[in-house]
Order: C-alpha cells, then sequence, then structure tokens
C-alpha cells in the first residue's frame, strides 16, 4: 500500500482547514497543525499599509494556533477563504509541497465582496488518521496591480541587483 498522499487527499484537507477556520472550530484547526508547524504571513512587498494585521512568523503549532485564533476572532464574520488552483510542487520523504492560490470574502450591506487574495504554499504529512500542515506561508496580494510587462521588467531588474 502506498502512504503518497493523493490531490483529492490535499485539497478536500486544504478545503477543511479553510472551512473550519472560517467557522471558528478552533479545535478542529488545531488538529491539522503539525507540531513542527513553521507559520510565515506577509504581503507581497511586506510594506503595505496593514501589514500589522497580517504578518506574522511563527514556529511551531501552539504558536500558530493561537495566532490564528487571534487572527480570526479580529476578523469579520462571515468571512470566506476560498482555495483554488491547489497543485504540488514537490515530495520529500514524507511530505508533499503545494501552492494555491487564496481569495478571501465577507459580506457588507448583504452583498459579498472580495477582501483578499493571494498565493500560499504549504508542506503537509500524514499523521496518524489524516493530515496536518508543517508549514505555511501566506503571501497576500497589497500591492496595486501593474501591467505584467512592467512587473516582469522589474522582476528581472532586481534579480540583476546584487543582494
Amino acid at each position: 500500500m502506498s502512504d503518497e498522499i493523493t490531490l483529492p487527499e490535499i485539497q478536500e484537507f486544504i478545503a477543511g482547514f479553510w472551512y473550519h477556520y472560517d467557522e471558528g472550530h478552533f479545535d478542529e484547526v488545531g488538529a491539522r497543525i503539525g507540531e513542527e508547524m513553521h507559520y510565515l504571513s506577509r504581503s507581497q512587498s511586506g510594506n503595505c499599509p496593514f501589514e500589522h494585521l497580517l504578518a506574522a512568523e511563527l514556529h511551531d503549532g501552539a504558536e500558530t494556533l493561537a495566532w490564528l485564533i487571534e487572527h480570526r476572532n479580529e476578523n469579520p464574520y462571515p468571512c470566506r477563504h476560498h482555495a483554488t488552483n491547489v497543485f504540488r510542487l514537490s515530495v520529500d520523504g514524507d511530505s508533499v509541497h503545494v501552492r494555491f492560490y487564496l481569495y478571501v470574502n465577507q459580506i457588507t450591506n448583504h452583498v459579498p465582496f472580495g477582501v483578499s487574495s493571494g498565493v500560499v504554499d504549504v508542506g503537509i504529512r500524514r499523521a496518524g488518521d489524516g493530515l496536518v500542515f508543517t508549514s505555511m506561508t501566506v503571501t497576500l496580494d497589497a500591492d496595486d496591480s501593474i501591467p505584467f510587462a512592467q512587473h516582469a521588467a522589474e522582476a528581472a531588474s532586481a534579480s540583476t541587483q546584487p543582494a
């Protein structure tokens, strides 16, 4: 029997995590976080006007869960996190590394509207009868959109600059 973590398992795991997070089922959220969890959250530039609300770098499961609970309790309800375009990046031993888009909406004046989006990279491994996150890096889109050609030119220029 293979111990490979399948894409349907990954998708169901990620969807369940965000559902339980949105609904404040923190025991369920905690059950999906490995003790070795490394969590990083920031905007693309790392310097958006509300960076202090979203920036975090945490280095274990308990610390990550405490921050996620505090962050969820500070945000509105309903607030929905949607994971889309989930795909595998690599497999490293017993862990799989996955990337997906994150889209977040809330309701104002009885109408849903988008409040955030970004790219999320996660590590996932088996634990007991389920899966747990070993890492999560959330990079939120907080900079104004620009033409892609401009972005590509800026990225190329930055990669040729000495560090």
